[in-house]
């Protein structure tokens, strides 16, 4: 990838489309048919009708991981791995399956 490109992903939600820059998204936690977006620019997080699998087709795979069948987290927000878990920068604790 060439160095000043953005990864923006488009995300259908209620009243429209969300247009978001990947690396501004912290995680992806899956929700049934839903996902919730936890962004760094973002108070709440969006809520899409989207499966995480659908997310981790659309976002580059080099920076994200999904760490648990609910969670998709973007490497440049991981702190520390720990057993079973990841740290998050913003202080959030993630399982690892």
């Amino acid at each position: 990838m060439y160095k000043g490109l953005t990864n923006i992903i488009s995300m259908p939600v209620v009243n429209g489309t969300i247009f978001k820059d990947a690396k501004y998204i912290i995680r992806i936690q899956a929700s049934s048919n839903y996902s919730r977006i936890y962004c760094t620019d973002e108070r709440y997080p969006i809520t899409v009708a989207k499966v995480l699998q659908w997310f981790q087709n659309k976002l580059p795979q080099q920076d994200f991981i999904r760490t648990h069948r609910t969670h998709l987290v973007n490497k440049q927000f991981i702190e520390k791995k720990m057993m079973s878990q990841v740290l998050l920068q913003n202080g959030e604790i993630i399982s690892i399956s």
